[in-house]
Parts: C-alpha cells; structure tokens; sequence
C-alpha cells in the first residue's frame, strides 16, 4: 500500500471516521466488508434510507446498497477515495457539518446537492456520476 494511503488509512481510525463508518455497516447492512488495496473498506448491503446515494463514504469506509453500482463504473471507487481523504484532512466526522452546509448550499443555488458542493467537485463531480447544473436563473437577462 502506498504511503499515502497508509496515511489516510491511520487518520481515519484515530479521528473516528472510520470505526463509524464500520458500524453504520454493521446496523444498516449485513457488515460485509471487503479491503481494496488502497486500504479502502467496501461494504455492501447498506438498507437504511439515508442518505439516498448508491454508495456513500465516512472514513475510509465505503458503504454501497449494491456493490455491483461499480460495475461500468471505475471512477467511482477514485471518487469514493478522494472523500476518504477529505475525512482525513477534516478531522473526521467533524467534516459531516461543513460537507451538510455544503449541500444545502448547492441545492439553494442550483437544485442539486453535489454541483457547488466544494467537496464533491473535489473528489471530481463526473467521476462520482454527477453532471455539472447551471446555478438557477442563470438564463434571467432582467429587463434593460
């Protein structure tokens, strides 16, 4: 495993991400977890309603309703990874409030959660399966 990875994988447990993470797998789904190379943990089966994406991450776990939503999908695992990341460099699960100002700001400004959300545009918005929206009335003229 690459250094950086390592790195990521350590700051996870000690700031607390990912233990959650475990446990969330563990009540929401059957806890089955499977280690990619990376050190990322993917979890399968997760049945709680929120939220409502296919896969989501909180530390360096990966928690998928259906794992088979990789499948055509390589980007996603990557962009799954640049949020195990950002738990790293924001202190864990502290990050949940900024990223959740985040999406209520992205939704005031173009109905979506993830378009003007710093955090997802970072982890690489198409990667994820998002596409970039236009900020609402961005077609408004006003009058001359």
């Amino acid at each position: 495993m690459h250094p950086k990875h390592q790195l990521r994988q350590v700051v996870n447990i000690v700031n607390l991400s990912t233990p959650l993470g475990l446990v969330l797998a563990r009540v929401g789904g059957h806890g089955v977890v499977r280690r990619t190379p990376d050190g990322l943990l993917l979890a399968d089966g997760y049945r709680l309603p929120l939220p409502v994406a296919p896969a989501f991450t909180l530390g360096n776990v990966i928690l998928f309703r259906d794992l088979r939503a990789l499948e055509g999908r390589p980007r996603l695992l990557a962009h799954e990874g640049r949020h195990a990341t950002q738990y790293a460099w924001c202190l864990g699960i502290v990050m949940l409030l900024p990223y959740l100002a985040c999406v209520l700001t992205s939704l005031a400004l173009c109905g979506d959660h993830a378009s003007y959300n710093p955090f997802e545009r970072l982890a690489g918005l198409e990667d994820g399966g998002y596409r970039k929206r236009r900020l609402r009335g961005a077609g408004f003229r006003g009058a001359r």
